[in-house]
């Protein structure tokens, strides 16, 4: 097991790809802090984690509130007495267009994509500077990596996560913090249907799934745990010599 005894904190942790990497982490021999909006899918996730042996701690906060992110963090480390690992995976689809968009609905997504990454990892970094060392991790996209017509809001939170990796991993590569980033393609969780849907009935919401499917080299969307596997990797020290990087979990999508 790759992650005995390591404190880990997931945001996001109820379902899809949090849910698939708490349980993963845990699986690795990981203590979990989940942290979530959603109470009853939290519940989920813990008792899953705890049936199978594992130890994890939930914990509720909603994430687009700033008193929120920095609390979850100390609610979330002294439960864990420590923290080794930050998966800050917690967002939103946000709005679709451009000339449409209310500004309201563009500042809820910068605040969940962006302001919550950033300020849940910044909570973290002190105790991980004290502790020698550690790992944080965040959620972007292919699309922070290519353009994407279904939502240039979206688009633009994950490539602000893509600069900040990059910044925040050089700034803090001498005190053993390793800063990295997991891009997935579009995976088969329970949010896929409201990003494809966006602006659009079931029925072009089917072929917006379909026209993606049919462009991505390997003929399919990608699974929760696929993701979680990656995470899991970039936390681990397998990827000991790995920061600043921006992964792409796409099946080949980028490389046309």
């Amino acid at each position: 097991m790759r992650m005995i005894d390591k404190r880990v904190i997931i945001t996001a942790a109820a379902s899809g790809m949090g849910r698939a990497g708490s349980i993963r982490f845990a699986a690795e021999g990981a203590k979990i802090a989940a942290v979530d909006i959603d109470q009853d899918s939290l519940n989920e996730t813990i008792d899953e984690i705890r049936n199978a042996g594992g130890e994890a701690h939930g914990i509720l906060a909603d994430l687009s509130n700033s008193d929120s992110c920095r609390s979850s963090m100390i609610e979330a480390r002294n439960a864990l007495g420590g923290i080794d690992v930050l998966w800050a995976h917690a967002g939103c689809p946000g709005p679709t267009g451009i000339e449409e968009v209310e500004l309201d609905q563009y500042e809820q997504t910068m605040d969940l994509n962006v302001r919550s990454a950033f300020l849940t990892a910044a909570e973290v970094i002190k105790p991980m500077r004290v502790a020698g060392g550690g790992s944080i991790i965040f959620t972007a996209s292919i699309g922070g990596l290519v353009g994407s017509m279904l939502s240039p809001v979206y688009s633009a939170t994950k490539s602000a996560i893509v600069g900040m990796t990059r910044s925040m991993a050089y700034r803090l590569a001498k005190e053993n913090i390793r800063v990295n980033t997991i891009c997935p393609g579009l995976t088969d969780t329970p949010m896929l249907p409201k990003f494809l849907s966006r602006g659009a009935d079931a029925a072009q919401s089917a072929k917006n799934t379909e026209k993606y499917r049919a462009e991505v080299p390997m003929g399919r969307l990608a699974k929760p745990e696929e993701i979680a596997s990656a995470v899991l990797f970039l936390a681990s020290d397998d990827a000991s010599y790995v920061t600043g990087i921006s992964l792409p979990v796409d099946g080949g999508f980028i490389c046309h």
